[in-house]
């Protein structure tokens, strides 16, 4: 079983992987080599991206002023998601800072700019759809800015009467626009592959679980090996041809690799250990020479419960803690060996479970999430954070001590406290403690030393907070 202590480990790891490489928009820096048409390219590029929140109805003039482009407010373009992008982007917001004043001069011709979008063919068919994608989105403004703001005529002839215009940088600073749009919709598919990778990873948490169960069938098969090798030696002892076979004949061991929800998984997961004997030799040699071993091949009671408690032990004290296994798990899954302690507490609560059963009716293995609210409980949380990260890391900043650099605090603490604020406003009915040490405790496992002590006080500052502004109530 999945549980949340491992979803939100997940969840951090997607996150961190996702934001820190994420950039919705990527704004082409300025050229290094100076010519006139670069330097048209570039002035073009920056002025279309801010000609788009115009004609989108977002001003970038200072003073807030915007042409009235549509009367009757039915202006399709502000509900594109790219603008929400592009408003929020801080190398854009810069530029606006920079050069949003100069934008005034092409007041006069954002209406009629925009009457020509509103009367071509492709806004038509994008106006009329009732859910618009990001795909939709895109491909509009790249196509609006070749055919219809590039050739409109009023808007070239105003740019042409500038210092410095040269046609072949209007239609460079043309193309960098798109590749921009391009850039964006890339950028959206890496959120889509970031929460597919999400899923993934889970679902390779719950492979482990079931992989470590296997294991206890791969070491058995080895020692019936051993025992067969054994009675067709040369000279074989008494021993070897009147071997103990309780080990072999351990009846968890076969209700485990006959077990319908085993079958079936492997059916759909063909995951086995064969690629490493090594490993399975040498945990083998190990459980043979060990005192659990010895006493467990001398003892009289042979029973189901025996069998089980057996296998109990020598997962608890020589599979779980094995160096050999842990980097055996390592090149088999990046993330395995995160999943390691969790994944073996619930073998050995399956082993505890199943030695209370009749081995004749045995119970289920365990499913993958208790039930459905903790199957959602990390998609949720991921997409949550993604699209409220600003909300959230103005919480953060509100109570980041003056003598600390945002920019210098570990960006892993960012992201598990992003995670954390998420959990707190969006799953009301966990307590706020729990929410609380589970961060404190990725925070330690993944960050710096010291980040499970900062995250510990801005959460109990922005959970007081949030109280206090009625946005979550949690003691």
């Amino acid at each position: 079983m999945i549980n949340r202590i491992l979803i939100r480990q997940k969840v951090v790891q997607m996150l961190y992987a996702y934001l820190l490489t994420r950039s919705d928009f990527k704004i082409e820096q300025a050229p290094e080599r100076h010519t006139r048409d670069s330097a048209c390219a570039y002035k073009s590029y920056l002025e279309l991206l801010m000609l788009i929140l115009e004609l989108s109805g977002q001003s970038v003039n200072p003073d807030g002023r915007r042409p009235d482009l549509l009367a009757e407010g039915k202006n399709a373009l502000a509900t594109a998601k790219i603008v929400s992008s592009l408003t929020t982007d801080s190398d854009l917001r810069e530029v606006i800072v920079r050069r949003g004043a100069t934008m005034g001069r092409l007041d006069g011709i954002l209406p009629g700019l925009y009457k020509a979008i509103a009367e071509s063919h492709i806004y038509g068919e994008y106006s009329r759809k009732r859910t618009r994608t990001l795909a939709d989105d895109v491909m509009l403004w790249k196509v609006l800015l070749p055919t219809v703001i590039a050739k409109y005529k009023p808007l070239t002839d105003a740019l042409r009467a500038e210092e410095g215009f040269t046609m072949a940088g209007w239609e460079k600073g043309v193309e960098m626009a798109i590749k921009t749009l391009d850039g964006y919709s890339d950028q959206r598919t890496s959120l889509a592959e970031a929460r597919r990778q999400l899923t993934i990873a889970l679902d390779k948490s719950y492979e482990l679980y079931h992989a470590l169960l296997l294991l206890m069938v791969e070491i058995t098969n080895m020692q019936a090996q051993r025992i067969e090798a054994n009675k067709n030696k040369y000279l074989p002892t008494p021993e070897d041809l009147n071997p103990n076979m309780r080990m072999v004949n351990n009846r968890l061991v076969h209700a485990i690799a006959n077990h319908p929800d085993m079958e079936a998984f492997l059916k759909d997961h063909p995951i086995s250990w064969e690629a490493d004997l090594f490993l399975v030799k040498d945990l083998l040699d190990t459980i043979v020479t060990s005192q659990i071993y010895r006493d467990y091949m001398n003892s009289a009671d042979s029973s189901w419960e025996s069998d089980c408690a057996f296998w109990r032990e020598v997962y608890k004290s020589i599979i779980l803690p094995s160096d050999a296994l842990a980097e055996a798990l390592e090149s088999k899954n990046v993330y395995w060996n995160d999943d390691l302690h969790i994944m073996g507490t619930f073998v050995l609560k399956t082993i505890k479970q199943l030695e209370k059963a009749n081995p004749e009716e045995l119970t289920h293995l365990l499913p993958q999430y208790k039930d459905e609210e903790d199957a959602e409980f990390g998609p949720k949380l991921f997409i949550d954070t993604i699209n409220n990260r600003e909300t959230y890391r103005g919480y953060i900043d509100r109570f980041i001590k003056q003598d600390w650099d945002p920019e210098r605090i570990a960006f892993m603490d960012v992201v598990v406290l992003l995670t954390a604020i998420s959990e707190l406003i969006n799953f009301p009915a966990i307590p706020l403690p729990v929410t609380i040490n589970e961060y404190i405790d990725i925070a330690a496992d993944y960050s710096t030393p010291k980040s499970g002590q900062f995250v510990n006080g801005i959460l109990y500052s922005v959970a007081r907070y949030l109280n206090e502004e009625g946005i979550i109530n949690k003691q």
